[in-house]
């Protein structure tokens, strides 16, 4: 069955974002996986990993909160990200924790929302985001730990964030996938590299794979991200 889109009504406006859901035939609480999609990107597209993720878990994947109108390469849609001009590509510099503090509070809300409006289990849930999806996932994890029980992220990177916040552990123990590619022309393997030293440091119990690829999660990449999230068992 295709997720349900929601666009309007209660649950529009309890979570505070348009999503698609997938709901399981079981009661509650659901362990639960909320997906960010990536720059240019809908609540559509995170549906391909779909088939890595537990069947029978809670899958929600709201929408960014910021259209981006259509570029050069005829590529549009939303953003995690509210002020363009610290998009990489124009700006020459990556974003910070602090840019994202609007997909921050966005998201806060929404996955507080969860238990009650679709019965989530508010102790697993967990993120998985890709490129400035997984971005955003890292961001609101290292703001609000209590939120977030783990993080899958996909081809992404985690903003630059403050040693000090870096040095507090707010990632202590918290278990965290990440999978990138060799030849990504979009998030260069430094960058990811130094995405994995940041999250060791903030205390993460990390999974990182490189794969023989460019700006996507390959066969393999999907591989192991089945295999993680099995391997989550009890988490």
């Amino acid at each position: 069955m295709k997720p349900l889109l929601v666009e309007y009504g209660r649950a529009a406006y309890m979570t505070g974002l348009a999503h698609r859901v997938r709901q399981p035939e079981q009661n509650g609480p659901h362990p639960t996986v909320v997906m960010l999609h990536g720059r240019h990107g809908t609540e559509d597209v995170t549906w391909v990993f779909a088939p890595a993720l537990p069947p029978d878990w809670l899958l929600i994947a709201p929408r960014g909160i910021e259209w981006e109108p259509e570029k050069p390469d005829d590529t549009a849609g939303y953003s995690w990200l509210i002020q363009q001009d610290h998009i990489p590509a124009q700006s020459g510099r990556w974003p910070s924790l602090a840019d994202f503090r609007d997909a921050v509070e966005a998201l806060t809300y929404f996955v507080k929302s969860l238990p009650d409006v679709y019965g989530a289990d508010p102790e697993r849930i967990y993120l998985l985001g890709f490129s400035q999806g997984a971005a955003a996932a890292l961001s609101l994890a290292l703001a609000q730990p209590e939120l977030v029980r783990g993080v899958a992220s996909l081809v992404g990177f985690v903003p630059e964030v403050p040693e000090h916040v870096a040095d507090s552990r707010p990632l202590a123990h918290k278990p965290i996938w990440m999978g990138v590619g060799t030849a990504d022309d979009r998030i260069p393997l430094h960058l990811a590299q130094r995405t994995a030293q940041t999250l060791r440091q903030a205390g993460a119990t990390l999974s990182y794979h490189e794969y023989n690829t460019g700006h996507k999660l390959n066969s393999a990449g999907m591989k192991d991200l089945r295999a993680w999230w099995e391997g989550l068992g009890g988490e």
